[in-house]
């Protein structure tokens, strides 16, 4: 059973849908539970055409709302007991939260396992929300059999704050599947882009965290040695509005295309990504874009350094928009350079983040979990 608490675009719903797509159903009955997409996130199921099943859980979603909190956990319990799982499998925080706390009075004692596609750790909470999240998230991890983290420097971050022991924990990095990817010139016809400028992309929520407005300036810092070159950024969020506004003067070279189902053209027609973010997991947006065959400038967080390799097969900065202009421009002026790091990053991404991977691993993760409740169960018996 597993429980998120939206669909919205990003990480977690695509490792969601290529899990969904590839779990052996001989083996396992694995069913979805999930809340609405709201506001201007962007509902995978909708702009994805997905006719993945899902079980609807009434009051499930980001925002704390105590009644509907009560509701979904009311919910959930009811739907623990009717489908009786041996593993209740949470993700994201708020399902984290409401799905171990039903799993926990439905009675039916399941095994427990959750996944931190990131944490709240930086860039989101004010020191006294930061300290409630840690105490929370400690007493959910005594209540857990699996931590499941997408790198290794995400789950140290965990245990840094306490979160959790070191045997609990399993680092599963993302499982990412990409369709079709059409050549750099059609990419480009098709978003109306110059078939020869520099372009860099932005795939993401334009949210906070992900600091857009550090984006625009290293933009702006990149135009003045770079003039001819396009910014093409691939999501929305409460900050759009901002973003607009901040754009104003540089209009011309920006391309603001809302949320989009081909994150492979996106990518197709840049010569690059550029993330920007104070605080992530494993970014999905750089593995697409390796995948691709397109290297990134990333500032280094959370475990951004397991996907970009150095002077390998991109470039990590720290925040200062000068660094990150600096890498950028080297990048895009030094086409040799962007070609030998963009086939590495292909290769590298292809064969360390394929969504076959993550299906293999969840599934032997599922069966340990199965065979230790199993062991539980004997050993209550026998007493």
């Amino acid at each position: 059973m597993d429980v998120i608490a939206r669909m919205n675009i990003g990480g977690p719903a695509t490792q969601l849908t290529g899990l969904c797509a590839q779990l052996n159903n001989d083996t396992f009955d694995h069913r979805l539970y999930t809340g609405d997409v709201s506001g201007d996130e962007g509902d995978h199921f909708l702009l994805r055409d997905s006719a993945m099943p899902v079980h609807r859980v009434p009051g499930l979603g980001r925002s704390i709302k105590p009644a509907d909190d009560v509701r979904a956990v009311a919910h959930l319990i009811k739907a623990i007991r009717t489908f009786r799982p041996h593993i209740v499998h949470t993700r994201t925080t708020k399902a984290g939260l409401l799905g171990r706390v039903a799993a926990r009075l439905s009675g039916i004692n399941p095994a427990m396992a959750h996944v931190f596609h990131g944490h709240l750790l930086y860039g989101h909470f004010s020191p006294p929300k930061r300290f409630v999240y840690v105490r929370t998230e400690r007493l959910l991890a005594s209540m857990s059999d699996r931590l499941v983290t997408v790198g290794a420097r995400v789950r140290d971050e965990l245990l840094e704050a306490g979160i959790g022991r070191r045997e609990q924990y399993i680092v599963t990095p993302p499982g990412v599947g990409l369709g079709p990817v059409p050549s750099r010139e059609d990419a480009r016809r098709s978003l109306g882009l110059p078939p020869d400028a520099p372009v860099v992309a932005f795939v993401g929520r334009l949210t906070q965290v992900k600091r857009p407005d550090r984006f625009v300036a290293t933009a702006r810092a990149v135009l003045r040695q770079v003039p001819d070159c396009h910014f093409v950024v691939c999501g929305d969020g409460e900050l759009r509005e901002q973003m607009e506004q901040a754009v104003t003067p540089m209009r011309a070279s920006f391309h603001l295309l809302g949320w989009r189902n081909d994150v492979a053209t996106i990518c197709s027609a840049a010569d690059m990504v550029l993330l920007t973010s104070d605080n992530e997991g494993m970014p999905v947006a750089l593995i697409e874009a390796g995948m691709v065959g397109r290297p990134c400038v990333s500032t280094r967080v959370g475990s951004v350094a397991e996907v970009i390799k150095h002077e390998q097969t991109g470039l990590v900065s720290s925040a200062d928009v000068g660094e990150l202009a600096k890498h950028t421009v080297r990048l895009l002026t030094d086409p040799d350079l962007r070609h030998r790091m963009g086939e590495a990053a292909r290769d590298w991404t292809t064969a360390s983040f394929g969504v076959e991977r993550l299906v293999a691993d969840t599934e032997a993760m599922y069966r340990s979990l199965y065979e230790e409740r199993r062991a539980r169960a004997s050993a209550r018996r026998a007493r």
